[in-house]
């Protein structure tokens, strides 16, 4: 993508988060989720040994690659990217075929019970009239910032460059629009654990 052009992402200080979950709530009541159906959420899992045992915190969520592979595999285009990055899907095209599904390497994606797929938009809608994404503006700690990576003015642009930064599975390559503060700082995770999107 141009860097003359917009471009939205979300960085997430996990030295700020609280596990409140109040960013889950908002995101189901915001865009009215179903039962069982997150656009994010929220991991905790204990690392170290005791008696230095922490709780980890790692808030979730599509991760709108600019080279998202669910993007590649729909038949029917319905997943794609709009202008300013936001991987979205058009629900009057979705077949339900659930390819989008399997093919996000973070889990982040689900079916409705429709058989329509759902994920994070980034709140596409509130973005463009000014406002933060839902699960931005109820973060109580402040741990979530939103704006254009492509404006060095922004707060998320200033947090980059200010900060080591790293994403999820950095090793595929797909140019993550979501990324850590302290991401390199918490143990690993578990192997079995609830993921997010559908349980």
């Amino acid at each position: 993508m141009p860097e003359n052009k917009k471009r939205y992402g979300m960085v997430i200080d996990l030295r700020k988060c609280v596990g409140c979950h109040a960013c889950t709530v908002a995101c189901k009541m915001e865009n009215d989720l179903p039962q069982n159906c997150y656009n994010t959420w929220v991991e905790e899992w204990d690392y170290g040994s005791y008696p230095n045992v922490s709780k980890v915190k790692l808030p979730k969520m599509c991760n709108h690659c600019v080279d998202a592979p669910c993007i590649g595999v729909c038949p029917v285009e319905a997943t794609f990217a709009l202008e300013g990055g936001s991987v979205v899907v058009d629900e009057e095209k979705c077949i339900g075929c659930g390819a989008c599904v399997t093919a996000c390497p973070y889990e982040a994606r689900y079916m409705k019970p429709e058989q329509k797929a759902g994920k994070c938009t980034f709140c596409v809608g509130r973005a463009e009239s000014g406002l933060m994404p839902a699960c931005v503006s109820t973060c109580i700690s402040h741990a979530r910032y939103f704006g254009d990576l492509n404006d060095p003015e922004s707060d998320v642009a200033k947090l980059i460059k200010e900060n080591e930064v790293h994403g999820l599975k950095e090793e595929l390559g797909l140019d993550l629009s979501v990324v850590y503060i302290g991401l390199n700082e918490i143990g690993a995770e578990p192997a079995e654990r609830f993921k997010g999107g559908k349980e």
